[in-house]
């Protein structure tokens, strides 16, 4: 068998590098639960007016590809210590939790079967807790970390 490689083949794995490189890039550069809000807004996100106690707080919002609003809490300093979403799609938590995403699921699936409400959940952890409800098409819910919610703000004020 003698493979050549031709410069149409050297072309095509140079683009798939490339593209493969520029995905990884991306894919690390959304910020998630516990990391830093990037200073510069993910694409299709806008500064959201703030109506909480903290003036400090930063707030951002978008809207993802299954339609849903999904809003980004972050410190002063960038520290991202909620999110929370509503639409017509869960979001990707997995996305959404970062490092915290393992330890929700496995929490999440201990507490299924414990569940009285098909249409809601709480998992509640010492280092995160989320709610999230709602039926098909018309989702809600929020996460936060407890330890890192700023002083003077609640859950409530988690709109």
């Amino acid at each position: 068998m003698n493979l050549t490689i031709t410069p149409h083949i050297m072309r095509l794995a140079v683009a798939l590098a490339a593209g493969v490189s520029a995905m990884l890039i991306a894919s690390t550069a959304c910020a998630q639960l516990g990391g830093t809000m990037p200073a510069t807004p993910r694409a299709g996100s806008a500064a959201v007016a703030n109506h909480m106690a903290d003036a400090s707080i930063r707030i951002r919002a978008w809207t993802d590809e299954g339609g849903t609003k999904i809003h980004e809490y972050a410190t002063g300093d960038g520290l991202i210590f909620a999110y929370t979403w509503e639409g017509p799609t869960m979001p990707n938590l997995d996305g959404l939790l970062g490092r915290y995403s393992a330890s929700y699921r496995a929490k999440a699936a201990e507490l299924a079967g414990a569940r009285n409400s098909l249409h809601a959940s709480r998992v509640a952890q010492p280092d995160l807790i989320v709610d999230s409800g709602g039926q098909m098409r018309s989702y809600v819910g929020r996460a936060w970390l407890p330890t890192v919610i700023p002083p003077g703000i609640s859950p409530a004020d988690l709109q």
